[in-house]
């Protein structure tokens, strides 16, 4: 349904209470629907349980490798990373490492992944200097002293 606002209020975009608001021709018509809420798939109960997973395995990898992907989380904010683009953290670099490490190996499953199996078979991953000679991570000035384990 077409919405009109009162107090000079244009249009608005976002959701309030059981409606959804869009805005369209540049400000100019806002349209009103019922929000539905999405079903759950078991794709999103997959998603879920790896996200779910990884976080169990990030919590378990030493202080010093978080540090050193920290750091290497900044210098790559400066020097990969577009000035309008918002840079992610150092968790965000190590899921998009373990999801690319996991699609080159079909044996790993992401689901079921233990930290004493990632210690295993997770060496091309275990540094953020490996991560960046394997191509996981572009390079930044100084990867090659970020050694410490995970």
């Amino acid at each position: 349904m077409k919405v009109k606002f009162k107090y000079g209020i244009r249009t608005y975009s976002g959701k309030l209470d059981e409606l959804v608001f869009s805005s369209y021709k540049k400000g100019k018509l806002c349209i009103a629907r019922q929000f539905v809420y999405p079903r759950i798939t078991a794709h999103n109960n997959e998603i879920g349980s790896v996200g779910k997973n990884l976080a169990e395995l990030w919590a378990s990898g030493s202080s010093a490798f978080k540090e050193q992907l920290a750091m290497y989380a900044k210098l790559n904010e400066t020097e990969n990373v577009p000035a309008n683009q918002w840079a992610p953290n150092a968790y965000a670099l190590w899921i998009q490492v373990m999801y690319q490490w996991a699609a080159e190996h079909t044996d790993i499953d992401l689901k079921s992944l233990t930290s004493e199996d990632f210690a295993v078979t997770g060496i091309a991953v275990s540094t953020v200097k490996n991560c960046v000679q394997n191509g996981y991570l572009k390079p930044v000035t100084g990867y090659n002293t970020m050694t410490a384990a995970f």
